[in-house]
């Protein structure tokens, strides 16, 4: 009897990301982190681009999202984004705001219980610049990020933390306090995450990927990436990802089978998968800073994936994204 080869089970998808400075995420260049992911035929992928380069017309040899979203070619974008349009029901977009994750990884240390944790996590993003003021707060947030990549010693993280808890009042405040009286087990955590081969703690890739397989494996899919050459994606990070769904939570027969790295310029669904994730990180962090868009924010909803890390509760429903805020 012939063996199952699970094809029926297989789907490949292809990825790419925007906004990517490792581990800094306070400080950097941008705000946001985009992971895009697509499922299409490379035939669909090549076709797509094409037909985007007969409406641009720009002679660049590889085309990268900043073509897209210049105002002279928004129907482009718009014809790219669109209900029918060629990557409508087959792509999704991760986003990760950037400072939310920082927040949600420094509120861990205090070792709460999820929900406690959750609703401090929103605390500190919501009410940490005001009870805090803004120069202070982000001094700290880049603190505690250079702390975790061990670019700062902890003698300077808590003497900021220790003047955050006793120069102000109320709960962002009394949050401070607690971290602050932590120092011994945070100091323990320290010590390992430090230890070599280091864990990239705040690198938001690793998570990105890892919803890209649970979405596309939904009903136990056996999932293939290809996805643009990361430097971040070590042999040894991807052995760590395929492992951990080797051994899932639960058994939903979902796993990563492989993840190669492959040049974008020479896989056109890479490249339809750069476009999607510029596109997105352009179009949420105007969102963000008050410079939204309707029509664009509107046509990108449907790619957004609903466990997107994202703090801004103004912004949440207008990305379509659910109330409440999903762990990282």
């Amino acid at each position: 009897m012939p063996q199952d080869d699970h094809t029926d089970r297989l789907v490949e998808i292809a990825c790419d990301e925007s906004g990517s400075e490792g581990e800094k995420l306070i400080g950097g260049n941008t705000g946001v982190f985009a992971h895009a992911s697509v499922h299409l035929p490379m035939e669909s992928a090549a076709a797509c681009i094409r037909e985007a380069r007969d409406r641009i017309r720009s002679p660049a040899e590889e085309y990268k999202a900043t073509h897209f979203l210049r105002e002279k070619h928004r129907p482009v974008l718009k014809w790219l984004l669109a209900p029918g349009g060629p990557i409508h029901g087959n792509a999704s977009v991760y986003l990760t705001d950037k400072k939310f994750f920082v927040i949600t990884k420094l509120v861990d240390l205090l070792d709460e219980e999820p929900e406690p944790a959750h609703d401090m996590a929103a605390t500190l993003y919501g009410g940490g610049e005001t009870a805090f003021g803004r120069d202070r707060w982000n001094a700290f947030l880049q603190s505690f990020n250079d702390l975790i990549r061990a670019k700062t010693s902890t003698d300077s993280f808590f003497a900021l933390a220790d003047t955050l808890r006793t120069e102000t009042d109320g709960l962002p405040a009394k949050i401070m306090n607690s971290l602050y009286e932590a120092r011994p087990q945070v100091t323990a955590y320290l010590s390992r995450i430090h230890e070599p081969p280091r864990t990239p703690i705040l690198d938001p890739l690793i998570p990105a990927i890892t919803q890209a397989v649970r979405r596309w494996g939904q009903g136990g899919k056996l999932i293939s990436i290809v996805h643009d050459e990361q430097t971040a994606l070590t042999e040894d990070r991807i052995t760590q990802l395929r492992t951990l769904f080797d051994h899932p939570p639960r058994p939903s027969g979902t796993r990563l089978i492989s993840l190669r790295l492959a040049d974008s310029r020479r896989d056109t669904r890479i490249q339809v998968a750069d476009f999607l994730a510029g596109i997105a990180r352009k179009i949420t962090s105007n969102e963000i800073a008050n410079q939204g868009d309707q029509e664009l924010t509107e046509l990108l909803k449907p790619y957004i994936d609903a466990s997107s890390i994202w703090g801004d509760t103004r912004t949440r429903p207008l990305l379509g994204l659910p109330a409440t805020r999903p762990r990282p």
